[in-house]
């Protein structure tokens, strides 16, 4: 099918973390007008940390869009011109004092492509080892969880782990094995 044309776009608001614009586009089925809403967002990592002795470091923090504790791997925001390799390493250690012997990137996703410009670059650490008790920032409420790896399954399964992107960098773990 032949592309969408944007013909006008007005900025709704700038809110720190993202930007929300409205969009108005000419279909190239019948030359009519739709309007779209966009979230700008910087680019997300998120990293699946692994000890030398087959732990999976997990955190759980307060998240304001469900009003709850969520448990998940370490990830943030990447800053302007920052490698989301780099970025993934940062977040890691902020978030759990861990650092990854080695990473490995896993490949990018698009969190929400319908109304979202960003993507999630995920990351497999290996051979983590704890530097110090993290440093998160004054607004995460994170504390940090060690399970077996063995027992991500059944946090998937039984879900205490939800988080859509969480479960994105899992299966491309996954993937990645078989491969």
């Amino acid at each position: 099918p032949s592309p969408w044309r944007r013909i006008r776009s007005v900025a709704h608001g700038d809110f720190q973390v993202l930007r929300v614009r409205r969009d108005w586009m000419l279909s190239p089925l019948d030359g009519t007008e739709h309007a779209r809403v966009v979230l700008e967002a910087p680019d997300w990592v998120n990293i699946i940390p692994r000890t030398r002795d087959g732990q999976v470091v997990l955190v759980r923090q307060f998240r304001f869009g469900v009003d709850a504790n969520s448990l998940e791997i370490p990830g943030g925001v990447t800053e302007p011109g920052e490698d989301p390799l780099l970025a993934a390493e940062r977040e890691l250690e902020e978030e759990t004092g861990f650092k990854a012997a080695r990473v490995v990137p896993l490949g990018a996703v698009h969190p929400n492509p319908a109304i979202q410009t960003n993507r999630c670059h995920c990351f497999l650490a290996l051979d983590c080892e704890r530097l110090h008790q993290g440093r998160p920032e004054s607004t995460e409420d994170i504390s940090v969880e060690l399970y077996d790896s063995a027992d991500v399954a059944r946090l998937i399964a039984s879900g205490q782990i939800t988080h859509s992107l969480v479960l994105c960098a899992f299966m491309l773990e996954q993937l990645r094995s078989k491969a």
